[in-house]
């Protein structure tokens, strides 16, 4: 009887060990189970508005810049216009010496003188041998009246032949005075043309001495601004090639442009009139408003990266920004109001642990092959966890984007439903995951 006893409390011992160690290793087995499995990070889907954007850096200009040259070599004498001198138009900058274009001008004046008066004397000229033509011309007529006359008492026998020759012989004298007198005329007429042509030509020096004179003086073209001064009393400024850029004049700082370098890839979506705002260094705190101006057609390529200016026009009443400052520019793009937001990531996770099971997986929630591989039609795939913890994918089209999150056109995703955006597993490499497909 007490064997039997004994018996069955070792039994009853042996079941509660037995348990106990069922217990600890299916609660080890569950641990490591779970341990192994993927775990999610997740985002909830909301509702929200989404404003698209194009992001860019660009330089703010002025929007009218005037780079004032000197066209003619020499000394600087005196400067009048400083950094940041508010000029007018016509105001005077700077003057050069000019000396020696003083003494070119005396030279030229000096030439149209002498050429003047060389021009009166062969007038004067013409005039004597206009005289002198008309003088042998008319005893041309005479000698030829008498030459008829002796020529009629010849025949008549009233005088001899040698008289006759002899009147003869006159009239062609007279008749060679007279071609004579034409040829000096002709000639002094051509000795007039060109000194008509010396005074015209010395009138032009005259006017080239004169104006290189007025050269010497530096005047703005417009007025604005002083923003650069590039020369000093004293320094010799040489325009043998091309005119020195002296002064750089800024027209009306308070109307001013960004040029901002845009990708070939945004170009598409900006239009004229947008809206934009921009930043700068100067103020990190402050915004600043500007619209869309153009996008210039003159494209530029670094680095096999193509860009576009686009040029923004703000106003700038208190001249707080200046030429030069580096601008950070949002242009929007589009606009979409209480739209389902999709978190940008969701869009880019895919659930490495069902790698070999996906193409079952798509086709059991009829997820095309385009949808799940090309994004053809802006189709794409992102996958929302179900209340088991099983992946689900859901083929979704998107709209605009603010590079954190997308619009959702169609697509089967609701308010509240939770997405995957990325798995982390502790699992050792080599191992298969304890990850069961969606059911």
């Amino acid at each position: 009887m007490l064997l039997k006893e004994s018996y069955q409390q070792h039994k009853k011992l042996y079941f509660v060990v037995l348990g106990v160690l069922v217990a600890i290793v299916g609660y080890w087995l569950y641990a490591r189970a779970k341990a192994q499995a993927p775990k999610y990070t997740t985002v909830i889907v909301r509702r929200g508005d989404i404003t698209s954007a194009v992001q860019a850096t660009g330089t703010i200009n002025a929007l009218t810049t005037s780079s004032v040259g000197s066209y003619v070599s020499g000394t600087v004498q005196y400067i009048f216009a400083d950094f940041n001198t508010r000029v007018k138009s016509g105001q005077v900058l700077a003057q050069l010496d000019p000396a020696i274009y003083e003494a070119q001008v005396t030279q030229a004046r000096g030439n149209l003188e002498n050429a003047q008066g060389n021009l009166v004397t062969l007038a004067a000229n013409v005039q004597v041998d206009q005289a002198n033509l008309a003088k042998t011309q008319a005893n041309v007529g005479y000698q030829q009246a008498t030459a008829k006359r002796s020529d009629d008492l010849f025949k008549a026998g009233v005088i001899s032949t040698d008289a006759n020759d002899l009147t003869q012989s006159t009239l062609g004298q007279a008749q060679a005075d007279v071609q004579s007198a034409q040829a000096a005329l002709a000639q002094a007429k051509a000795q007039l043309a060109q000194a008509h042509a010396q005074v015209t030509a010395m009138q032009g020096g005259l006017k080239l001495a004169e104006t290189n004179l007025k050269y010497t003086t530096i005047i703005s073209p417009i007025g604005g601004t002083v923003v650069a001064r590039n020369i000093d009393v004293g320094q010799s400024v040489a325009a043998t090639l091309q005119a020195p850029n002296v002064f750089t004049v800024a027209q009306d700082l308070t109307r001013m442009q960004v040029y901002a370098a845009t990708d070939e890839s945004d170009t598409g979506n900006i239009t004229a009139g947008a809206a934009v705002t921009f930043q700068v260094d100067a103020f990190p705190t402050e915004q600043f408003y500007g619209r869309v101006s153009t996008v210039r057609l003159n494209p530029t390529t670094v680095q096999n990266v193509v860009t576009y200016n686009t040029v923004i026009d703000f106003s700038n009443p208190d001249e707080k920004l200046l030429p030069g400052e580096t601008a950070y520019v949002t242009i929007p793009t589009g606009h979409a109001s209480n739209a389902i937001q999709i978190p940008n990531p969701a869009l880019t996770f895919k659930p490495a642990a069902l790698r070999q099971q996906l193409p079952q997986i798509y086709k059991q929630y009829n997820i095309s092959r385009e949808a799940s591989t090309t994004h053809l039609g802006g189709w794409q795939v992102v996958w929302k966890l179900g209340p088991d913890q099983n992946l689900i994918p859901v083929a979704v089209q998107c709209g605009v984007t603010d590079y954190n999150n997308s619009q959702l056109i169609q697509g089967d995703l609701h308010e509240g439903d939770v997405l995957v955006i990325a798995a982390t597993s502790t699992q050792t490499a080599g191992s298969t995951p304890g990850q069961r497909p969606p059911g």
